[in-house]
């Protein structure tokens, strides 16, 4: 049982596997319904058995146990009989996803490549993850994804074990989220005149608009595809920094005193923009309108606020910043950008979420409450949870899957870190300096994936996999700590397999020999890396 992750046990028995046929039931009681109905949907079109109501104690049967965890589960599969008995709703998704594993790659197809042959093997498994945040950030402001592609990935991340999508709605370059209060954020924001091409170091643009936005009932069907498949998508609206979309669209949002707001456009460059927000009461009250309507639509216990890179050359140069914050008897202009954070943080929790930001929210003082995705290395994270605060570990050194997977000069737009696929296996989340009672507070961990170099699904694929399949076994499954005691030759062997699936789903992963022909540079041998690594 080539299983990924690997669960936290698997005993194969050979001598009770069962076998499916048309009257092979599916039966769970209310409260697992999603599972239920997923589970269905997913076996019955891969292997055209129609997967009927049944009785207890035959067919494929869910059933709840209070005794597990939310997430944990546990299959027995026996002759006639393959149980499900999960924690809660989590727990009877992720066991159901186990079972299609059990049934091989084919149980992957939309349509049936055989009517018989479909075999449950016997089997006792158990199983529950290390973290309760298992993430992946999905850039769609650089580079526009449509629904249909979001939705896919939602698939893909629910296929793995993986519980939270964090959908990254705006930036410099676009805003994909649709405010109706103002309809300028993606009327003007949402669309740029043309996009650098490469790495940032060059100056080429391909002089072709891009754009796109999801309205608000989009957001609500992709927030219900992903709570049926127990993926929790956590918006992030980015600020005080990474606006210029924001302020192009509103140019009163930005430092009108130093710079002619109103001559803005959407960005076309990649990097961080030196247009930020003022810190107005105005603009709050403007970013509060904004949140309202992005609670209504995201029901997840966090937000995200971005915090992070955000220059203040405009906030020193400006008058009104400077009087700003002698009123609120600021020291400088890193606690301005502290005083909009703690604001929003307040705000917030007044409204029953939780603010979780980048690392830099840590700069002028860790607003209280608030939550910490670390990013620039492990100190960040060390920090706040050794203050008590809550961290999802994420360093880009280790889990940016847009940066390049190998040296060779053929990989394609190959900026930043190189990161195999064994580097990502050996990622240990928890740093070993933290002590018990601050490791409790790495609630997580989460791969990041920049759209700057990536404007289709097929590049998404080709950076994301196999990697991502890697990161889910470190988020999901309880590895050594000691990333060199980890078997990453049995990943390896079990990967074999898992690539079938991949195949099957239609994933145009990385295969392990280098780059698709389509994604190879051509005629750059021995051309050098261009610049440094790039910043978030």
């Amino acid at each position: 049982m080539d299983l990924i992750p690997v669960p936290s046990s698997a005993v194969r028995r050979p001598d009770e596997d069962f076998p499916l046929d048309a009257t092979t039931t599916l039966t769970a009681p209310p409260g697992l319904a999603d599972a239920e109905r997923w589970l269905r949907t997913a076996l019955s079109a891969a292997t055209g058995l129609p997967f009927g109501p049944g009785r207890p104690g035959a067919g494929v049967e869910l059933v709840q146990d209070d005794a597990l965890a939310a997430e944990a589960y546990r299959i027995a599969v026996r002759p006639g009989h393959a149980l499900i008995a999960a924690g809660g709703p989590a727990g009877a998704l992720w066991g159901a996803q186990t079972l299609r594993q059990l049934l091989g790659p084919d149980a992957y197809r939309r349509s049936p490549l055989r009517r018989t042959g479909w075999v449950l093997p016997g089997a006792d498994i158990a199983d529950a993850p290390r973290f309760g945040w298992r993430g992946a950030l999905l850039d769609v402001a650089r580079h526009f994804l449509p629904k249909s592609d979001v939705l896919r990935f939602v698939d893909l991340l629910a296929a793995h074990k993986l519980n939270v999508l964090h959908l990254h709605l705006t930036d410099d370059q676009g805003w994909r989220v649709e405010i109706k209060r103002y309809p300028g954020l993606t009327g003007r924001g949402a669309w740029r005149d043309r996009s650098m091409v490469g790495y940032r170091a060059g100056q080429r643009r391909d002089d072709r608009p891009h754009g796109g936005y999801y309205t608000q009932d989009d957001l609500r069907e992709i927030v219900a595809y992903a709570a049926a498949r127990g993926v929790t998508v956590v918006p992030e609206i980015d600020l005080p920094g990474h606006t210029q979309a924001a302020v192009a669209a509103y140019p009163e949002l930005g430092n009108t005193d130093v710079v002619d707001t109103a001559a803005l456009g959407v960005w076309t460059d990649w990097g961080v923009s030196h247009n930020v927000l003022n810190a107005s009461e105005d603009t709050l009250r403007f970013f509060e309108g904004v949140l309202e309507e992005v609670l209504e639509l995201f029901p997840s216990e966090f937000i995200h606020l971005g915090g992070d890179e955000c220059p203040k050359e405009q906030w020193k140069d400006s008058a009104a910043a400077q009087a700003r914050i002698r009123e609120l008897g600021l020291a400088n202009e890193d606690e301005l950008q502290s005083f909009v954070i703690r604001h929003f943080d307040r705000w917030l929790a007044e409204h029953g979420r939780r603010l979780i930001g980048w690392d830099e929210i840590l700069e002028g003082g860790l607003a209280p409450g608030a939550a910490v995705s670390s990013w620039r290395g492990f100190g960040g994270g060390m920090a706040a949870a050794e203050a008590g605060h809550d961290v999802v570990m994420c360093p880009e050194q280790h889990v940016y899957f847009d940066h390049r997977q190998a040296d060779g000069p053929d990989e394609p737009i190959p900026v930043g870190f190189v990161r195999t696929l064994e580097d990502v296996y050996r990622f240990e989340p928890v740093p070993g300096q933290l002590d018990e009672t601050a490791a409790r507070h790495v609630i997580g961990t989460q791969a990041n994936l920049w759209s700057e170099f990536m404007d289709s699904a097929r590049d998404i694929d080709y950076r994301a996999f196999p990697r991502l399949v890697a990161f889910a076994e470190v988020a999901w499954s309880d590895l050594p700590t000691e990333p060199a005691e980890r078997d990453y030759a049995g990943f390896e062997r079990r990967l074999e397999t898992h690539l079938k699936v991949l195949d099957a789903l239609g994933v145009e992963y990385r295969p392990a020999d280098g780059p698709h022909p389509w994604q190879r540079r051509p005629g750059v041998a021995g051309r050098p890396i261009e610049g440094p690594p790039p910043v978030r």
